[in-house]
């Protein structure tokens, strides 16, 4: 596919530079690993802990800031917004990090760390988020808040202290607390010093999907598509955008502006005992996102906990997961289900998606010098590592217009150059593993593809773009809404009796369990713990 973007006036790389990240490709190919990317609850493990779970990575050229790049991390998917009483905190015992690879020897030149402090205020005294109308973020109302500190890590060791004590927007837990949530968001946005701008809390989850593609491929027949899975849920995110000399090689965006990123977190191991979680122990990585569903949809069962451990620089020493990239499990599904003939041989197309970025110097299939860190002109071939991560190239200018199916529709804005909001990954990702990228042709058949073709909830033009989160309004899979009407002196609305009976009935009988308890707890005071 030829790209209207694509980069003019660059140095060429030297013959024997090409020739050794040729080769290095080679070697990935059929002795290393192609890494994989984090998702929903795509692991085993880290389906268990969604509080340190990444869901979604973004990383693209701010629209209304085109000398800046904005990234975006989603974490502890699937938040029903009524989720009370503790809702989703952010894990005080774990490290958030963007990790930003300017020069592709798949090691981070600059690591921004996010950690976490909690004052819950309150104690023995209440259950509730907040007693009362909550208008700020040092509202005496609000008496559980977060904090947090942004530090950037460079490679060299340095560090640099960006953010100091930030305040974390809550989670939104109703409209009589938090009746304009929109003011408490943009109270939360903390200038970095030098420019730039962070957002950390709650936001409606910018993904987008039918997730029934695990029910045999939408149903056998594509009968289940077009329900958006994830409406009606929040996630816990971080936005920040920077100066793309920040973030470029030798902070020359115009000789060097691609990059590569990938979120982590890291957890301390946590010893456990009655009433108590107590961190000890070094952090230890235990979610891993660049590219989205790669882990999920691409990484078998089996190794999907050994990818979220595993660093970008390890990927090129697992050949059960390379092989799992250039030799796709999912467009054998499509011919045996859907009789769409599976494209043929290894899948070097799919390895410049995920494992190289796309350029021409590798010998590629993809017709288009895109975003690989090789195209840089201060890059050193030689130290070049395929590695799975999220590449973007920072020259190209946002789309005024951006087509939904990004590179596939001749928009090098989208993804797999980096990662809109707006980019319908799921319906680019089924088409690229059908040899769409290569071809520069859609297969027809699946031109539909899930039928959620945007959000539900509208993004935003100004950072931090991100929709705005549900508010105490559940929504159902079938898409319907149930709200509960109050009144304005606070009484329900409306009374089911039959929801009243089952409520008096659960009451009699919580009543009468803790009289039945504290009988108990008596006994044990008077007689000792083995009274009958």
């Amino acid at each position: 596919m030829s790209s209207p973007h694509a980069l003019s006036g660059r140095r060429g790389q030297v013959a024997a530079a090409a020739l050794v990240a040729a080769t290095l490709l080679n070697a990935a190919m059929f002795g290393g690993t192609g890494a994989t990317a984090s998702s929903h609850r795509e692991a085993p493990l880290i389906a268990g802990d969604p509080a340190v779970d990444n869901t979604d990575l973004y990383a693209f050229v701010s629209p209304d800031h085109k000398d800046t790049v904005t990234l975006v991390g989603n974490w502890s998917g699937f938040q029903e917004p009524n989720g009370g009483p503790n809702f989703f905190p952010w894990a005080e015992d774990a490290q958030y990090d963007f990790n930003v690879d300017s020069d592709g020897d798949a090691k981070p030149d600059i690591t921004l760390r996010f950690t976490f402090e909690t004052d819950d205020r309150r104690k023995n005294n209440t259950f509730l988020y907040a007693n009362g109308v909550v208008d700020s973020l040092d509202d005496e109302n609000l008496l559980f808040r977060q904090r947090y500190d942004l530090e950037a890590i460079y490679q060299n060791g340095q560090k640099v202290r960006l953010v100091d004590n930030a305040p974390v927007a809550p989670s939104p837990n109703g409209p009589a607390s938090m009746p304009d949530f929109k003011k408490l968001r943009d109270q939360a946005v903390t200038q970095i010093a030098g420019g730039g701008k962070v957002y950390v809390g709650p936001s409606e989850d910018a993904f987008f999907a039918d997730l029934r593609v695990f029910d045999l491929l939408y149903g056998g027949n594509l009968s289940e598509v077009g329900q958006d899975t994830l409406r009606g849920y929040n996630v816990n995110t971080i936005a920040i955008q920077l100066p793309k000399n920040a973030l470029a090689l030798r902070n020359d965006m115009h000789r060097n502006p691609n990059i590569g990123v990938w979120s982590t977190t890291q957890r301390r191991t946590l010893k456990l005992s009655p009433g108590k979680a107590e961190a000890v122990g070094d952090f230890v990585q235990v979610s891993r996102l660049g590219n989205p569903l790669v882990n999920e949809v691409v990484a078998p069962a089996g190794l999907k906990d050994a990818f979220n451990g595993l660093r970008p620089d390890q990927d090129a020493g697992v050949k059960e997961l390379v092989d799992r990239v250039v030799n796709p499990e999912l467009p054998k599904l499509v011919e045996a289900i859907y009789k769409i003939p599976a494209p043929q041989g290894q899948r070097d197309d799919l390895a410049e998606i995920f494992l190289t970025g796309i350029t021409k110097k590798l010998g590629a299939q993809i017709n288009a010098d895109l975003n690989s860190q090789v195209n840089n002109q201060d890059a050193d071939a030689r130290r070049f590592r395929p590695s799975e991560m999220l590449r973007l190239n920072m020259m190209i200018d946002p789309n005024p217009s951006p087509n939904r199916l990004g590179l596939l529709a001749g928009d090098t804005q989208g993804f797999p150059n980096g990662r809109r909001l707006t980019d319908d990954v799921v319906d680019i990702a089924v088409q690229a593993m059908e040899g769409a990228a290569a071809s520069g042709k859609l297969v027809d058949a699946l031109a539909t593809g899930d039928k959620v073709d945007a959000n539900d909830q509208p993004f935003e033009a100004n950072f931090p773009y991100v929709g705005l989160p549900r508010n105490g309004t559940a929504v159902n899979a079938s898409g319907t809404t149930a709200e509960v009407a109050v009144n304005p002196v606070g009484k329900i609305g409306t009374i089911d009796p039959m929801a009243m009976t089952t409520a008096v009935g659960s009451a009699i009988v919580f009543g009468g369990g803790f009289l039945l308890w504290r009988k108990r707890q008596q006994q044990i005071r008077k007689y000792g713990s083995h009274s009958k």
